[in-house]
């Protein structure tokens, strides 16, 4: 960003630059994620304009969306040029994208491989790629291939997750789920399966041949792609 538009409001930068027209005249999809911040945070401070300060929070934190996604609203306004409504403001919208996403779930069929690693692509990548600790999520299928529910089922620290198969089988049981495809995040960023992936994966399964609910696939999600356990011939 040019040094000399920092210190300006907004309004005084030529309409090009400014988050809120450029939306309207190229689209939301040709604005960068401190554009779209700057938007939904509305307003800057005495010092920066809103756009900065979008571009300083995410500087702040490796430019990347995992900090806004993961912290509270205390570590939110902990942030300089961070109040209350701003922090209210930035979960909802975040809120907002989880739940269109989960929306969209309901009217998926995977009947083939290619579609469970596109139904984790559109589903879970987008989520779960930023957030820094692990989260096992599981999507849970009806007998006719269509996707019933998708559910977080346990939440890890930087490193791992624990996931027991009590927790894993519970919804299936009470949906009736005669498959599922078991997904988690590396924070890493790297999404190759370490032994641990493989070991649960495989007690996994073990138990749902005694339960009659076979696991289509594991995909382990990075940064910027993912692994699945099943192409990877691992499962």
């Amino acid at each position: 960003m040019n040094e000399y538009f920092v210190n300006l409001n907004i309004k005084e930068m030529p309409e090009i630059m400014r988050p809120r027209e450029k939306l309207i005249a190229r689209g939301e999809d040709k604005l960068d994620e401190a554009e779209l911040l700057a938007i939904v945070l509305g307003s800057g401070t005495r010092e920066m304009n809103a756009l900065e300060l979008a571009r300083q929070l995410l500087a702040r934190h490796g430019g990347s969306l995992r900090f806004l996604m993961s912290a509270s609203l205390e570590e939110l306004t902990a942030e300089k040029g961070i109040g209350m409504a701003k922090a209210v403001s930035i979960k909802a919208a975040i809120e907002m994208g989880r739940r269109v996403v989960g929306n969209i779930q309901l009217r998926r069929i995977i009947k083939s491989p290619e579609d469970v690693q596109e139904a984790v692509r559109e589903l879970a990548m987008e989520e779960m790629r930023h957030y820094d600790r692990e989260h096992f999520r599981v999507l849970y299928i009806d007998r006719k291939g269509g996707l019933i529910t998708m559910q977080d089922i346990s939440i890890g620290g930087l490193h791992s997750s624990i996931v027991h198969p009590r927790e894993v089988f519970k919804t299936a049981v009470k949906k009736s789920a005669a498959s599922m495809i078991l997904v988690h995040n590396h924070p890493s960023g790297d999404p190759t399966p370490s032994q641990e992936d493989i070991e649960i994966t495989r007690r996994l399964m073990e138990a749902g041949k005694i339960m009659g609910i076979e696991i289509l696939d594991h995909v382990i999600i990075g940064e910027v792609n993912y692994c699945s356990l099943k192409a990877r011939g691992l499962i």
